[in-house]
């Protein structure tokens, strides 16, 4: 049996071995095609990828396999995985191909496949496309030379982002700190900024194949709140790999999440008439608080299993045209088709220029409830269900939060991990009841 690579979030792995080796690479590129035609598609695949030091490789080896199986390679070079959903469908490309392990160390690597119409591509495609990936890899690099790419795409997606937002005319312009990662925004964020006229302080834009996400971006904003209040800017926005999430530091130099974005987001596009449903989508790790906030403005938070794909599915079901991830993952979906933050960073620099007003001032009527997230490295993924410890634990806490707290435990979609996310009222009672369900979880599934 074909062992499963599409996680929550596509493939992802160390760089070099299965699934990601050249040959599997190869292979998967061929898959592509072959169920690109198919389905009555010709074959012209769009690849992008992020700054890692072997991204020029795999995209080599799809390239090869793309080839070999009839169709046509086109690359867009260091882009934002973003950009790859909005050119695919934009310049009329059958699929698109990101190579990015998002937040993930430089060793790692990753595999996200994109329809023609720039959406992350269903589950049955993974699956055909997994059931043509020998089981073993194999095989050294690829000889394939490398695919010369066409900086026209990046300027298409940085003139259609800069199109996107008004910045109103006549005061003193933001200055915004943007901490780029190492990544794949590195060199388009801070010039599609300066073109829109803001004054840009760039941070972590040096990428050398192995800094992404080194001590920077979205999982370390520690620097760039240092830089914030260093530089006496008006936000600080920080991105992952790939861009396509963003989250925030305040004047002040308060760290702020993407739940924040939701509510800053969902009472300006209220406001003016651009809110196509009354209801909000975010995932189960969003914080009460923004539920309680956003009734307070008379909007309702709907919410989904964890993954931008689920939030994306209940948004198209549902008809709302906001929803996002805690982690920084926002979907504005009458501008993209899937997260993107650099236009994220763009909306919230817009909406604070539009009202005159600081973003601690934005969000000080959204109060956070106490949450912890305690993430158990486990043996495996074994249904919860099937450990009577477990399923006490969890039954005890749900019954001491009652109705004031909530419980998610889950897997990680992409590492060998459980969350273990508890929210409520009272700081203490939440990490006692973590700690108990996270002690369940480590002795029936923990490694030995």
């Amino acid at each position: 049996m074909t062992p499963r690579l599409f996680g929550t979030d596509g493939i992802r792995a160390v760089a070099g071995e299965f699934p990601l080796d050249p040959q599997s690479i190869r292979a998967l590129g061929g898959a592509l095609v072959r169920l690109l035609r198919d389905r009555g598609l010709v074959a012209r695949v769009l690849i992008g990828r992020d700054t890692r030091e072997s991204g020029p490789w795999m995209e080599r080896a799809l390239a090869r396999g793309i080839n070999e199986a009839g169709g046509t390679p086109v690359s867009a070079g260091v882009i934002p995985t973003s950009a790859v959903s909005f050119l695919t469908r934009g310049r009329g490309f059958a699929a698109g191909v990101v190579l990015s392990a998002s937040h993930n160390p430089f060793r790692d690597n990753g595999i996200k496949v994109f329809s023609s119409e720039g959406f992350k591509i269903p589950e049955d495609w993974e699956r055909e496309i997994e059931a043509a990936v020998p089981g073993d890899g194999g095989g050294g690099g690829p000889d394939t030379p490398a695919v010369p790419s066409d900086p026209g795409l990046a300027a298409d997606y940085a003139a259609y982002l800069e199109s996107r937002v008004r910045v109103p005319a006549g005061r003193k312009p933001l200055r915004i700190v943007l901490d780029c990662a190492n990544g794949s925004g590195s060199a388009l964020a801070p010039r599609i900024f300066g073109a829109l006229g803001f004054d840009v302080v760039p941070l972590h834009d040096g990428p050398d194949g192995r800094n992404i996400n080194e001590g920077c971006g979205s999982l370390h904003p520690e620097s760039l709140a240092r830089k914030v209040v260093e530089t006496g800017a008006d936000l600080g926005a920080a991105f992952d790999g790939d861009a396509d999430r963003a989250l925030w530091v305040d004047e002040t130099g308060r760290i702020l999440n993407g739940d924040h974005t939701l509510y800053v987001q969902a009472l300006a596009m209220k406001k003016a008439g651009r809110l196509r449903s009354r209801f909000v989508v975010a995932t189960t790790m969003s914080n009460m608080g923004l539920e309680t906030a956003l009734a307070e403005a008379g909007l309702g938070l709907l919410r989904t299993r964890v993954g931008d794909r689920y939030v994306l599915d209940e948004m198209r079901a549902g008809g709302a045209n906001l929803g996002g991830e805690r982690s920084g993952h926002t979907i504005f979906l009458d501008d993209m088709s899937t997260g993107d933050g650099i236009l994220t960073a763009l909306k919230m620099a817009e909406s604070m220029a539009a009202r005159g007003r600081p973003l601690s001032a934005l969000v000080k009527d959204y109060v956070e409830f106490p949450q912890v997230l305690v993430s158990v490295p486990v043996a495996g993924k074994t249904d919860f269900g099937e450990f009577p410890g477990i399923v006490e634990a969890v039954e005890r806490v749900r019954s001491r939060l009652g109705g004031d707290g909530r419980l998610d435990l889950r897997y990680s979609g992409t590492e060998p991990l459980a969350r273990v996310m508890v929210e409520g009222r009272d700081q203490a009672l939440v990490e006692e009841c973590a700690g108990w369900v996270a002690d369940a979880v480590r002795r029936h599934l923990g490694p030995e």
